[in-house]
């Protein structure tokens, strides 16, 4: 596996943008069936939302983990003696889809015969006051990575799906109070963890409050709120923050040139193509209801098995 040496070739068979657990299934499958591929990350390690699971997993079949990076040591040990390029910590500048060309900052200019896209998603932001200015300052981004720095202490969480609940769930094994808010009265979660937070004795629901502003000096101090019914609003003292509301795809450099959903889904059939002939999308970033390592992963490979019927029809 060659990795940020280039090949002076700038022709590929395919590439692939993204080096999560799609991406790198689909680099393997390449190898594996003789395609020359190129794969490109935008971040200086590969790993993608593997970098960011914190807690263990399960019920990947065949594998188990502590974590996310325990799981990507695992998977890049078993390609590091495969055969394709890698690029990290590249930006795209331009991309063409139809002739399958991509332009980096850098000034690299690649060109292959299939595009994978395996960009995944990022974490959505509330992007309000205090958001940036206090990430890692009182905002914190696990609560299975970050339990013992909330010991004793009151604790915000924000949103109404399984990740919020489940990070409300062990942030309270350690702190004094967890507040739980959420912006309206249904939740996404899983009724077990509901009920579980329910019924512990650390948790308040607060349902039908929108976070507005958080608040302090060097360090996160409180959060205002406001009741989304009333207009009431409130400052709410607490001296860690998690934020988890959703999840959006990293699809912004791809608006208007493909085919996705209203949120930025990109639009697959059954063999991980697009509406663009030789453009396919593997992972998270195409498939928002069922994102999982285990369907990442056999997504690559399909679309990589697909790529390399139609190149041999």
């Amino acid at each position: 596996m060659t990795s940020n040496h280039f090949q002076s070739a700038i022709n590929f068979d395919v590439i692939i943008i993204g080096g999560g657990a799609a991406g790198l299934s689909a680099a393997l499958w390449c190898d594996e069936l003789g395609l020359k591929a190129l794969l490109l990350e935008e971040k200086g390690e590969l790993g993608g939302q593997l970098l960011w699971t914190h807690n263990a997993i399960k019920n990947h079949l065949g594998i188990e983990a502590n974590n996310g990076h325990e799981l990507c040591d695992i998977f890049l040990k078993q390609i590091e003696r495969r055969n394709f390029t890698i690029k990290l910590s590249c930006e795209i500048d331009e991309i063409d889809l139809d002739e399958k060309t991509v332009l980096l900052k850098s000034g690299d200019r690649f060109f292959a015969k299939a595009v994978i896209i395996a960009t995944g998603v990022s974490r959505r932001k509330l992007n309000i006051a205090g958001e940036e200015k206090f990430k890692n300052k009182g905002i914190i981004e696990s609560g299975k990575r970050d339990q013992d720095l909330v010991k004793e202490k009151n604790v915000a969480v924000i949103g109404g799906g399984d990740a919020a609940f489940e990070n409300a769930l062990i942030l309270a094994e350690t702190a004094s109070e967890v507040i739980l808010i959420h912006r309206n009265q249904y939740f996404r979660a899983r009724a077990e963890f509901v009920e579980q937070a329910k019924r512990h004795p650390k948790i308040k629901i607060l349902i039908n409050t929108i976070a507005q502003k958080i608040i302090g000096e060097q360090r996160v101090e409180a959060a205002e709120i406001k009741n989304a019914q009333t207009n009431e609003t409130q400052i709410l003292p607490v001296e860690v923050i998690l934020i988890r509301v959703g999840v959006e795809p990293n699809t912004k450099f791809l608006r208007g040139k493909i085919d996705a959903d209203e949120s930025g889904y990109i639009s697959i059939n059954q063999n991980c193509e697009t509406n663009i002939n030789g453009v396919f999308a593997v992972g998270d970033v195409a498939n928002p209801l069922a994102p999982t390592v285990s369907s990442a992963v056999g997504m690559g490979a399909t679309a990589v098995k697909t790529i390399f019927a139609r190149l041999n029809l």
